[in-house]
C-alpha cells in the first residue's frame, strides 16, 4: 500500500476513516447551510450575528477545555465519543426541524450552537486522542494526516452538494441529512474490534487536571506550536465568517456560488493533508513554512478583485491552513505521552478554537465597520507579525545559525538547534 494510506491498512482505523468520511460531507453541509439560514433568513446578512454564533459554537472549548481533557483520559474514549455523536446529530436534528418549520428565529441558533459547542468540546479531543489507539505509534502522523483528509474531503464534497439542496428544497433539509450522517460514525464505532485497539491507561484520582497544565507548563516546544496555533485560529481560520460575506456582500452571489467557494478550497486542504500523510516526521520548519505561505495567499484572496480570482486564491489558501494545522496537530501528539495524550490535546483544542468566541465577534464586527475583505486581512496581518517575533525569539534563545552556500544551486539555510526552519529553494 502506498506510504500515503498506510493507516487503511488497519481494519479498525479503515472502518473508523470511512465512517467519519460521511459524517464530514454532512457536517460541511450544515455549516453552510447554518451560514445561509443566519445571513438570508434570520438576518439581512449580518456579520456581527454570523460571527456570534461562531463564537458560541466555540466558547465551549476555551471554559471546558481542561474538564474535557481529564474526562477523556478518564473514561474509554470509544464510549465518549458514541455519548459526543448521539448528541450531536440530536442538535443538528433540532436544527433542521425549526428551519423547516419555518419557526426558526436567531436567539433559537445562539442556544443551539452553545449546544454543539459543550458536546464538540469533548467529542473532538476524544477523537484526537482515539487515533492513536488504533494504530500504532509509527503510523500516528500519517493516520493524523489523513483524518484531515477525510475531513477535507467532506468540505469538497459537502458545501457544493449544500448549495444545491438550498436552492432546491430549503436550508432546513441540507441541516436534517446532516443529523442523518452521524448514524455512520456511531455503526463505524459499534463495528470495530476492542481486541485490536490499545487504549492509554486511564488517569485516576483527583489533581488530573493540574497534571495536563503542568505537563504543557514544562514544554517550551508545545507552548510554541500551541502559541502559533493560537493566532491562526483566531485570526486566520475564520472561513466561515469571511467565505460567506465575500460571496454575498462583495460578489453578490446566492448559496450555490457560495457553497462552491468551501469545495474549491477543500482541493487546497485536501492536497495538503494527502501530502503530510507522507511525512512520517513533522518538524518546525514545515509548520513555520505553512504560515508564510498562509499569510502570502490569505492577502491575495483579501485583494482578488473578481469571484472567479477569490475562489483561485482559496486553493492555496486552503493548502496553506492545512499543512500547517496537519503540522502542527501531528507535533503535538507524537511529543505527548500517550497518558497525558487527551489533556494536552483538549488544550491543544482550547488554544486553537479557544480565540474564536472572541475573534469571531470581532471579525464580525471589522465585516460591518470596514468591508468583508477586511475580514480575511486581518488575518495575514496577526500571523506575519508573529511569524516575526517567532523569529526574534528563535534568533535570540534557540542557537539559530544562518549560512549561505553559492554554486550550481545556491541556498539558504537558517538552523535552530538540529531544526532546519527555511528550507533548501525548489530545484
Amino acid at each position: 500500500m502506498s506510504p500515503t494510506f498506510a493507516s487503511l491498512s488497519v481494519r479498525n482505523y479503515r472502518i473508523w476513516f470511512f465512517g467519519a468520511l460521511v459524517s464530514n460531507v454532512g457536517t460541511w453541509m450544515a455549516r453552510v447551510a447554518q451560514d445561509w439560514l443566519v445571513l438570508t433568513e434570520l438576518t439581512e446578512h449580518s456579520a456581527s450575528a454570523l460571527g456570534i454564533v461562531t463564537g458560541l459554537q466555540f466558547l465551549p472549548f476555551l471554559l471546558l477545555a481542561p474538564w474535557a481533557g481529564a474526562v477523556v483520559d478518564h473514561f474509554p474514549k470509544r464510549t465518549l465519543l458514541m455519548i459526543t455523536q448521539i448528541s450531536l446529530g440530536l442538535v443538528s436534528l433540532v436544527t433542521g426541524l425549526l428551519a423547516v418549520t419555518g419557526v426558526a428565529q436567531l436567539w433559537h441558533v445562539y442556544i443551539l450552537a452553545l449546544m454543539q459547542g459543550v458536546a464538540t468540546a469533548f467529542d473532538n479531543p476524544a477523537r484526537q486522542a482515539f487515533v492513536s489507539e488504533m494504530v500504532p505509534n509509527e503510523r500516528l502522523a500519517n493516520a493524523v494526516s489523513l483524518n484531515s483528509a477525510s475531513f477535507n474531503a467532506g468540505r469538497l464534497i459537502g458545501p457544493a452538494v449544500a448549495g444545491v439542496i438550498i436552492a432546491a428544497w430549503g436550508t432546513g433539509i441540507a441541516l436534517l441529512l446532516n443529523a442523518v450522517t452521524f448514524g455512520a460514525v456511531l455503526l463505524a464505532l459499534t463495528s470495530l474490534d476492542p481486541r485490536a485497539l490499545t487504549p492509554a491507561p486511564l488517569s485516576k484520582g483527583r489533581g488530573s487536571i493540574r497534571e495536563g497544565f503542568d505537563y504543557v507548563r514544562g514544554r517550551p516546544d508545545l507552548k510554541l506550536v500551541m502559541g502559533l496555533v493560537f493566532v491562526l485560529g483566531t485570526f486566520g481560520m475564520n472561513f466561515q465568517i469571511t467565505m460567506a460575506l465575500m460571496a454575498t456582500k462583495v460578489f453578490g452571489k446566492g448559496p450555490t456560488e457560495f457553497g462552491l467557494l468551501g469545495s474549491i478550497m477543500a482541493v487546497g486542504s485536501l492536497a495538503a493533508a494527502l501530502w503530510s500523510a507522507r511525512r512520517a516526521n513533522p518538524r518546525l520548519r514545515h509548520l513555520l513554512i505553512a504560515l508564510v505561505a498562509f499569510t502570502v495567499s490569505a492577502t491575495a484572496a483579501a485583494l482578488a478583485p473578481t469571484y472567479s480570482l477569490f475562489a483561485l486564491t482559496l486553493i492555496p489558501l486552503g493548502l496553506a491552513a492545512l499543512s500547517a494545522l496537519t503540522t502542527a496537530n501531528a507535533m503535538v501528539q507524537l511529543r505527548t505521552t500517550p497518558a497525558m495524550r487527551g489533556r494536552v490535546m483538549a488544550l491543544y483544542m482550547a488554544i486553537f478554537m479557544g480565540g474564536t468566541p472572541f475573534g469571531s465577534p470581532l471579525i464580525g464586527w471589522i465585516g460591518d465597520h470596514f468591508g468583508a475583505r477586511w475580514t480575511i486581512g486581518i488575518g495575514p496581518l496577526a500571523i506575519g507579525l508573529t511569524l516575526a517575533a517567532v523569529a526574534v525569539y528563535l534568533w535570540r534563545h534557540e542557537n539559530v545559525r544562518v549560512s549561505f552556500t553559492r554554486g550550481a544551486r545556491p541556498h539558504l539555510r537558517i538552523l535552530s538547534g538540529n531544526d532546519v526552519i527555511v528550507p533548501e529553494p525548489a530545484r
